[in-house]
């Protein structure tokens, strides 16, 4: 039996195997790098040991170092949740060699899934091994590891040898694996997947398919269970290749096929050795606790014959720290409230007053809905979702909840190009025009205008704020009945709550000031003063850092005086796990190169400067 459990991960998966702990009464252990030293999850644990470093390098993808934290707890079994070390056959050999329970499949059923090649290999399938014009598109895919990194679409020749090398150096960044392969690349495919759990006495559980076609650079972004549209013969087949593939390598505790449908046929991805990000859909259709099942597989029990039965309709949005209609780029700061209405499922790495860092990814929680039928499910997560409380950086939540409501996935057309197709739409800036009245109404409130002996009313006052980069200009008034503005009704101001009547319809806005930032219901505001101060313009042609990261890369050869094109890359910026492009606003000459590899960056840190012509 399983008295004592280090997970060996951080965020919201140790958050979420530590719940299942609690259940069943098992002690848990967290490890931390320096930077979650107060993170929920080593708060949450009922021991920590912390990992000297923060970069994942050095902490979470130590096993030397996670093998001797669960020693010294006096852990009986390790846990690897999803990412970092999940799917390392060296460290799986680790925890059992030290006298460890492994959570987990055998190391010879993960060596031999964690190499993409070496997988399709053993299932009869070759990657292309010379591209030519006629087979691109292709996409570039480490060999080892997932999320999206060192993956990259190529539709011309002469991008392919590029491509490779930045897929390589991502994965070996990512993964400690240079390895990458070359498969067709399928325009509108769908992203299917079947979840299999197997005991250690020959049983393979089936459970059901997940779709997660939408997706961000080759990230899932909602998934939902069952996989909506497809026939029953496909379900079979995919189902009956999951589970060959399972016994083909002896396998043991949950896993996942991954495919990419092309109409009715499918193309095997990948199987991933470990618990998926999305399990939570399937557990809701099963009414199951994954987690828990694999802690009962690790202890040698054997499931039963058959897995319950599904029922209803499960979708799962990642809500991540990015902003979408910014490149995706990642977002830091301080997460001063998260919250989301009852009735839905919130798995979350991050509690109120949190900091979201640059070193890992920026997945701040899960929202999942389960209802009878896929429509009631879409409706009540985009629903929870629209009502969450969530201050602090720039999410994706406006676009989860378009990406809910759009006729193109309510109807079920659902491909892995939606995004790129559906993005200028769902991310267009859509702030409430109230917003900035109400929160000058709250700033207003208990600020008296009057004399100690003055019965009379104030003039106009004037608040300005900045939304969305626009500014907006709002003017309001006291009197002797209290709060006023021209065109609406002030029916209540207070620091917290503005109730307004416009057109006859009574609207109430929640008000939360952090600073100078000012979150109005789902509209975020910066308070500008009453005087703008000057600033020193940017030269024309100035590269700034869109985010805050790491510089790995310079583009060969760049250096002051060099002839560039507009669009062509210049740096890397490496921002929580994922590496993004910096390239030259305009043609022009290379005039000022501000940076080297390894430096970190703050966001507006001056980069590069482009001389146009």
């Amino acid at each position: 039996m399983i008295s004592t459990l280090l997970v060996a991960n951080r965020g919201e998966i140790a958050r979420r195997v530590f719940r299942t702990c609690r259940a069943a009464g098992i002690r848990t252990v967290a490890v931390h790098a320096d930077p979650d030293a107060d993170a929920p999850h080593t708060r949450e644990a009922d021991l920590a040991v912390r990992l000297p470093g923060a970069t994942p390098a050095e902490t979470y993808l130590r096993g030397d170092l996670i093998v001797r934290a669960a020693l010294a707890a006096g852990a009986d079994a390790v846990h690897p949740g999803y990412g970092f070390l999940s799917e390392n056959a060296g460290f799986a050999r680790a925890v059992l060699d030290a006298g460890l329970v492994w959570v987990g499949p055998p190391p010879e059923a993960i060596e031999a899934m964690a190499s993409k090649t070496r997988a399709k290999e053993l299932l009869g399938i070759a990657p292309l091994t010379r591209v030519t014009a006629a087979d691109l598109p292709v996409l570039v895919k480490a060999a080892a590891g997932g999320g999206g990194r060192g993956m990259r679409v190529v539709r011309r020749v002469e991008e392919l040898d590029g491509a490779l090398a930045a897929a390589r150096a991502e994965a070996a960044s990512a993964f400690g694996d240079g390895e990458v392969f070359v498969e067709p690349y399928v325009e509108g495919g769908r992203h299917v997947e079947v979840q299999i759990l197997a005991d250690g006495h020959g049983t393979v559980w089936t459970l059901g398919t997940r779709d997660c076609s939408l997706q961000r650079r080759h990230q899932k972004v909602i998934e939902e269970a069952p996989a909506p549209g497809l026939s029953a013969e496909l379900v079979d087949e995919i189902s009956a290749f999951a589970e060959r593939a399972a016994r083909a390598v002896s396998y043991v505790g949950a896993g996942t096929v991954e495919f990419l449908l092309d109409g009715d046929t499918a193309h095997f991805l990948e199987m991933n050795t470990r618990l998926q990000v999305e399990h939570p859909v399937t557990e809701a259709v099963f009414g199951i606790d994954l987690v828990a099942l694999q802690l009962r597989i690790a202890e040698g029990a054997a499931l039963e014959s058959a897995p319950p039965p599904a029922r209803g309709h499960a979708v799962e949005a990642r809500l991540y720290a990015e902003d979408p209609a910014r490149d995706w780029a990642p977002q830091t700061g301080t997460l001063h409230r998260l919250a989301v209405p009852e009735g839905v499922r919130l798995d979350s790495g991050y509690g109120d007053g949190d900091t979201v860092g640059v070193h890992y990814d920026p997945m701040l929680a899960k929202v999942i809905a389960h209802a009878p039928t896929r429509a009631e499910a879409l409706r009540t997560l985009a629903g929870a979702l629209e009502r969450a409380t969530i201050h602090g950086p720039v999410t994706n939540r406006d676009l989860l909840v378009r990406s809910l409501r759009h006729d193109a996935f309510t109807s079920g057309r659902l491909d892995t190009g939606f995004y790129d197709r559906h993005l200028t739409a769902l991310t267009a800036p859509d702030p409430d025009p109230y917003a900035p009245l109400a929160a000058a109404l709250a700033d207003a409130h208990g600020r008296s205008r009057f004399g100690g002996w003055r019965n009379l009313g104030s003039g106009p006052q004037t608040k300005r704020y900045a939304v969305d980069g626009e500014e907006h200009e709002v003017h309001y008034r006291h009197t002797r009945e209290g709060l006023a503005a021209d065109g609406v009704r002030v029916i209540h101001a207070d620091a917290a709550l503005v109730v307004l009547e416009v057109d006859g319809v009574r609207r109430r806005f929640a008000v939360a000031r952090y600073g100078d930032r000012v979150q109005v219901n789902a509209t975020a505001l910066t308070a500008l003063p009453r005087f703008p101060d000057p600033v020193a313009p940017l030269a024309p042609g100035s590269l700034v850092a869109p985010m805050p990261g790491t510089v790995v890369r310079v583009a060969e050869g760049l250096a002051p005086g060099v002839e560039v094109k507009a669009g062509e890359p210049l740096l890397w910026l490496e921002a929580m796990k994922m590496e993004h492009r910096v390239t030259a606003p305009v043609t022009g000459t290379l005039t000022a190169l501000e940076v080297a590899p390894g430096r970190q960056v703050a966001v507006g840190t001056l980069l590069a400067v482009v001389r146009p012509g």
